[in-house]
């Protein structure tokens, strides 16, 4: 099984710029799984709550709905972040696609970073895991922000992920200490869609520095982007080889958990 990870830089503003390019993207690369940046349809920095809502779209309506045709079209899972909203709900999610639709559904961000805590709501759906047979893989999904807190990648692992994909926006290089981390710690695959290019609004520049990344199971990069570019990485993943947490023949990172003893 085929994983590709899609560095590029979004328009802000410009949705149909932005779904071309990544339908352009899903159509041209041969790989099962594909995964875009946090907020790839529509850039990252609105001017507040009203801005992002024009922006927003309700999950497989509009673009998401195009995305999801692309998908079972060309039989390949799709992982990429929009601003989706639902009556007054507004989300930073991203969408998981996959081929056979009834399994497809969108996880709304945890961990709200910076000013996006006034433009967003919070989720009430919080962490899951889609086990989707077809593929015999269990994906389980983060954005950005969320690989700050080893809960999350952790949590994702003790409901069966074998790959966590977290789209990102991130503009910092401190991550990297981390992902490699979150993949051995959790003995499953990590990958990371960062965005690249600079957003000058509001009186704000943000640079967003690339470095996506695939992460194998004991923690080593596998395959890994430059920090400027527009740039896809592929690797290959054997998602059955996560499943058994043991390291040797006495220890097993789940079964020597001691919960009673965390908090």
């Amino acid at each position: 099984m085929k994983i590709s990870v899609i560095q590029f830089k979004p328009e802000f503003g410009d949705l149909e710029g932005n779904f071309h390019k990544i339908a352009s993207y899903s159509e041209s690369i041969e790989s099962d799984i594909l995964l875009f940046p946090e907020l790839a349809f529509s850039g990252y920095d609105f001017s507040g709550r009203d801005e992002a809502m024009d922006l927003s779209e309700e999950y497989l309506k509009g673009y998401t709905g195009k995305l999801q045709e692309i998908s079972t079209k060309l039989n390949k899972i799709i992982c990429t972040g929009f601003a989706e909203k639902s009556s007054d709900r507004l989300h930073n999610s991203c969408c998981l696609l996959f081929p056979n639709s009834d399994y497809s559904t969108t996880y709304h961000k945890v961990h709200l970073f910076f000013r996006e805590r006034f433009v967003f709501d919070e989720s009430e759906k919080g962490f899951f895991v889609v086990n989707y047979p077809d593929s015999e893989i269990n994906i389980g999904p983060m954005i950005c922000y969320d690989w700050r807190f080893p809960e999350a990648s952790r949590t994702l692992a003790l409901k069966g992920a074998d790959l966590i994909l977290c789209p990102s926006n991130l503009v910092t290089k401190v991550w990297h200490i981390s992902t490699p981390s979150r993949a051995l710690e959790n003995k499953v695959y990590l990958a990371v869609a960062n965005r690249t290019g600079i957003e000058n609004r509001n009186g704000n520049e943000l640079e967003f520095n690339g470095g996506s990344v695939i992460h194998g199971f004991d923690g080593s990069t596998i395959s890994k982007a430059g920090f400027d570019s527009e740039e896809v990485i592929t690797a290959e993943i054997f998602p059955e080889m996560t499943r058994d947490k043991s390291f040797n023949e006495y220890n097993d990172i789940f079964t020597d958990r001691r919960p009673n003893f965390y908090i």
